[in-house]
Formats: C-alpha cells, structure tokens, sequence
C-alpha cells in the first residue's frame, strides 16, 4: 500500500488477477486477525525509539464508510449516529527534539454493533459515569499508554501525549512510572487540594512571559500567529467521587501550564490552552518546552490526513464486511505511518536507515538512479543526504514523483510522494524482472 500509494486491491494487483484473489484471501483468512496486525505495528519501533526521548502521541479517529439502508456492511454507528465505520485509536513514537515519527507503538481498532446505539446525549450519556471503565471506549486511552510502556521500555524518557478526551483520572494516577510522563490538556474543572479548580486556580498566578506561536489551519479556523502569555505552578488534583475503583488514590500532584492569548484578532475567539503534565517545571524554559513538546501533537493528525484524505483515501474502499474492513483498515495505518516517514525525511531531518522501508530490489534501483539519472551537474541538484538513509530515500522519491530537487522550491507533498512510489515500484519490478531473466 505505501508503495503503490493505494488501498484498492486491484489497482494494488496491477491487473494479477491471481494476486488480488490473494489479496482478498489474506483479508478473509481468519487466521490473520486484527490484534495480530496491530501487534506487527511496533516492529520496528521498539529498536528506533531506543536510547530517545520519546513522545508517545495517542489520539482517535473515526472513519465513516457509505453505507446505505440495505448495505450497512456490518459496521455500526459513529459520530452522532448519522454514519457508520470503524474507530481507530493509534499511538505513535516521535523523538521529542527532531519530531521524526519513530513507527506505530500500539493501539485499538473496532467498531460498534450493528444494533448499539450511539453513546451521544439522552439517557445514554447521562449514565455513562455509572458505568465500570471496562465498559467504556474511553479505556482505550489507558490500555494503549499502559501497553506502550513494553515496546517503549528501551526509551531513555516517555512522554504520553494525548488531547483533551484523555483527561481521566485514571490515566493520571496509573500511567505515570520511573520514567514515563504524562501530558495533555485539561477537559474537566476539577476540584484542587487547599481550593480552587484547574481553570480557575492560574488566575492567582504570575505571568511568566510571551511567545508568538503559529497556529495551524483547522476547519473552523484560518492560520495565524498569537502571543501567548503564559503562567504555571504546582497543582493536586483530587479522586472524583464518581471513581469506582478502590485502588486508585487519593490525590495526584501534577504541574499546570495556562497559556492565554493577548490582543487576538477582532471578532476571533482568543487561544486559551490548559496542560497538565507530571513533569516538574521550575522555571520558563522548561514549560515552554513542554509545550513544544504537547504541539508535536500534531502528527498524529498529520497520519490521519494521509489515511483518509491525502493519499490512500480509505473510506473508498468497497470492502463489503466490517472484519475485512477491520484488517485492511491495520495494514492502511502502517502504510500511512510509512508515507508519514518520507515526508518527515524530505527536510533531512530523519536519522532512519532506509532498509527501514524499502526492500533490497527498490534499494538497488534508487542506488542506481542516484547515480545516473539523478547525479546532478551542481552541488545544488544532487541529493545532499547520506547514503542509504531515509532522507536520501525520500530525496529520491520526490525526484521520481515529480519534484525538481531544488531547496528553494516547495518541498514534496504526500501525492508527490504516492506517484513516486508508483514510479519506484514500476522500476523495482522491472529490476527484478531483469535479474530473472539475464543469465
């Protein structure tokens, strides 16, 4: 799929009709499940994030499939219940001073029944904090971290990263270890130790200086810059009365950073930004990056836009039942983590080998036509990167899908990179092809 830039198995045949019968027959076999398929995610990642600070960045999404009346496709309802589809809930791995993504750690894939009702509003959500957590779909935020803690062991730090959803109790009091973090923005006004609430107790507190950020284009939102003023301090959240599990403890002492907009643009709502973090902050620099460190967040977007949007366009699959849906759904997310690696490696900022991603024959022909087609008659038109890593890769993959190479151009995009791994796989076949048949 990264290679050919599509989840469509015909099209990822090349018009093999026996291989797509295969493709269709690995996708029906029930011994190739989806706990297995996420299981393969973290392969290579556990050995990457070895020795790093690692970002653990988990977030979920919803993929709305069409559906009609008479062809549901097994799937069940998501959104306020107007759709039907799968929920994803990946963890990724980002060295937290380059922002390379590492690989996938973990995480969950399913879908609803049939016949549930969509947990949105009414009576339904009012008895939700009735429920015991493993009945929940909010449990995901705590198994995925907990389980990220094995693949993520060789890490020299572990900052779990998630956005406001992820604001539970639990996950405050149970992830955090000897060298595992916690960071994410605030959802509930909690009630402090000594008085006070999380959204009001930072009104006391002194600014502890500015910044100009760039905040990134959103649906509801144009991008622009904002000053941000900040303030920060020790804060002790206490166990919600609601909390059904014994074990859990009383308080958690955690740092808040608030960080508020100054003088935003007229008629636009002003940024106000609300983290908790078991790290310990004692002065500006190190909230500062700490909230660097939360707006790395935003890869994890960035891999859902490649799923679903810009480049393999998942929700246009025509796979017509949910477990098939499931699976193929597992093999995408790998894919898009890979196409997410070589836009990251275009900057030569990925210190990643390129074996990581490309087979020996697509090795060799990149080999070849760095050399040839590629090698430049100026320092300028050459690819600058070391050999065989993933930003010389990426270099070359962007030549093959149409970039001209220049650093004063527009860096490739995830299309650019989709056609020129249709290109390398063309190429590679042809490659191999040749070997077979020369004597």
């Amino acid at each position: 799929m990264a290679h050919g830039g599509s989840v469509c198995l015909r099209r990822l045949a090349a018009g093999e009709r026996a291989l797509e019968v295969q493709f269709h027959r690995l996708l029906a076999n029930p011994k190739v499940t989806v706990a297995k398929l996420i299981a393969g995610w973290s392969q290579e990642t556990a050995p990457a994030a070895a020795g790093r600070h690692v970002l653990g960045i988990q977030d979920g999404s919803e993929i709305n499939f069409q559906t009609s009346n008479g062809r549901n496709r097994g799937l069940g309802l998501i959104g306020k219940g107007v759709g039907r589809g799968l929920l994803l809930h990946p963890m990724i791995a980002v060295d937290a001073e380059t922002g390379e993504c590492l690989g996938l750690v973990g995480g969950n894939l399913w879908t609803r029944p049939v016949d549930a009702v969509a947990n949105r509003g009414g009576k339904a959500k009012q008895n939700n904090a009735r429920r015991p957590l493993s009945e929940k779909e909010s449990r995901y935020w705590i198994e995925t971290a907990q389980a990220a803690k094995t693949t993520l062991s060789e890490a020299t730090v572990v900052t779990m990263i998630a956005d406001r959803e992820a604001d539970i109790y639990r996950l405050w009091a149970s992830v955090p270890g000897e060298k595992v973090h916690v960071l994410g923005r605030i959802f509930r006004d909690r009630p402090l130790l000594g008085g006070g609430t999380t959204t009001t107790v930072a009104q006391n507190w002194p600014a502890r200086g500015t910044r100009k950020i760039t905040i990134r284009e959103r649906e509801d939102r144009l991008e622009r810059d904002a000053i941000l003023q900040m303030r920060f301090g020790e804060v002790t959240i206490l166990r919600p009365q609601t909390a059904r599990e014994p074990d859990l403890p009383k308080q958690v002492t955690l740092t808040l950073i608030e960080l508020t907009e100054i003088d935003p643009p007229e008629g636009v709502e002003p940024l106000l930004w609300r983290l908790l973090t078991t790290h310990t902050v004692t002065e500006g620099d190190m909230a500062w990056q700490i909230v660097d460190w939360y707006r790395r967040r935003w890869t994890i977007e960035q891999l859902f836009r490649i799923l679903k949007k810009q480049g393999l366009q998942i929700v246009d699959s025509q796979i017509d039942t949910a477990d098939r849906l499931l699976k193929l759904v597992a093999i995408a997310t790998r894919a898009a983590v890979i196409i997410l690696q070589l836009v990251q490696a275009r900057d030569g900022q990925s210190f990643l080998p390129a074996p990581l991603i490309f087979d020996s024959s697509e090795i060799a022909v990149l080999d070849a036509i760095n050399a040839s087609t590629y090698a430049g008659k100026t320092p300028l038109q050459r690819n600058p990167h070391p050999s065989r890593s993933l930003a010389w890769a990426a270099w070359l993959v962007g030549r093959l899908g149409g970039w001209d190479g220049y650093p004063s151009s527009r860096p490739p995009g995830p299309i650019t990179f989709k056609n020129g791994l249709d290109t390398l796989r063309t190429l590679a076949l042809g490659w191999a092809l040749r070997n077979v048949c020369m004597p």
